[in-house]
């Protein structure tokens, strides 16, 4: 009797509330466990490829095959290139590298995980027999033979570097590159960009979970405009859902709006006037004079200017004291002492 697979479900069920993220339709892509895959390579058949040529496997014993990569936020993609490497013979060992933080931030960018967790995520990988952490960035023939690697599997798309226009170069040369090819519809770049795309949804669903606004570094502002559009929204579809609702129960609805909207406005017309005046303390007039004496080495120009007002002697001139009330007496003739 066959068993008839349940059919894969909608990401987003009708039942589903509106104010959930719509990311479309999944991406189309076969299934690692998919018995229709087959079993590994048999015959130990070379993938075709023009632009380098391909050593023949050992079959005496396991390929030995390295993997090398970030593997940040490890999505299915990252698996299927391991499976490609894993599935390439029917006898591999599988070896991936995993680069620390270090290299990675200096060379690409900032991680979302550290590498501590990258290294525990290809543990899981059930196509993973070996991690070597803090791997090189570059593969180095030194790296090869201490590991006695066969093949370097990955996609055949050049990797430039400062150090040459493809860090694979070499390995190509010694026909021990295997290409993979790359899943189309996910990477750990479009992850991210999901993520910044609909960044106010996913702050308003982790302070809906109780997460506190200094762990997701924002300020108290952007937290009351999330919780205000949040309000609106769910007026607006409980519009939409009760036609029958009674005015009274809109009325009210209406009414915590408000509540929420005058809340913010007071909280912020109450330290106005605190933040305009630590702003102007940034740049009273007695710290700019201050400022003014003190990175002002040559007070000639002073001089010569109250010479030409003609006061009369004795007189204080308006600039002659300094922020601390020191008088500095400028008249005809006298030449300010130096600060």
């Amino acid at each position: 009797m066959s068993v008839q697979s349940p059919q894969p479900q909608s990401p987003r069920s009708p039942a589903s509330s509106a104010s959930e993220v719509d990311y479309g339709p999944p991406p189309v892509a076969k299934l690692v466990t998919d018995p229709s895959a087959g079993p590994p390579n048999p015959n130990y058949d070379l993938p075709p490829h023009s632009d380098f040529r391909i050593n023949p496997p050992p079959r005496d014993r396991p390929i030995r095959i390295y993997c090398d990569g970030i593997y940040d936020l490890f999505h299915f993609g990252h698996a299927k290139a391991l499976e490609q490497a894993k599935r390439a013979f029917p006898n591999v060992h599988l070896i991936v590298g995993v680069c620390n933080d270090q290299v990675t931030h200096r060379r690409k960018g900032k991680t979302v995980l550290s590498d501590l967790e990258r290294y525990e995520a290809l543990r899981h990988c059930r196509w993973v027999d070996e991690i070597i952490e803090n791997a090189p960035w570059i593969v180095t023939q030194e790296f090869l033979d201490e590991h006695r690697i066969d093949y370097v599997s990955h996609d055949d798309i050049p990797y430039q570097s400062v150090e040459g226009d493809d860090v694979y170069a070499f390995v190509k040369a010694q026909g021990r590159f295997l290409p993979t090819q790359r899943t189309e519809g996910i990477s750990t770049s479009d992850l991210i960009t999901r993520i910044v795309r609909d960044y106010d949804a996913y702050l308003r669903r982790n302070l809906e979970r109780g997460v506190s606004r200094k762990d997701l570094n924002i300020s108290f502002l952007k937290m009351q405009e999330i919780q205000v559009k949040k309000r609106a929204r769910d007026i607006s579809n409980s519009i939409r859902q009760n036609w029958s609702g009674t005015r009274e129960e809109l009325l009210a609805e209406l009414d915590d709006l408000k509540y929420e909207l005058n809340r913010t406005f007071n909280f912020w017309g109450d330290r106005r006037q605190e933040f305009i005046r630590g702003f102007i303390g940034l740049f009273n007039s007695d710290n700019m004079v201050k400022k003014f004496f003190n990175n002002n080495k040559s007070l000639t120009f002073i001089s010569r200017s109250n010479s030409q007002t003609s006061l009369r002697d004795g007189q204080q001139s308006p600039l002659a004291s300094d922020a601390s009330g020191d008088n500095l007496s400028v008249g005809p003739g006298k030449r300010p002492a130096s600060p």
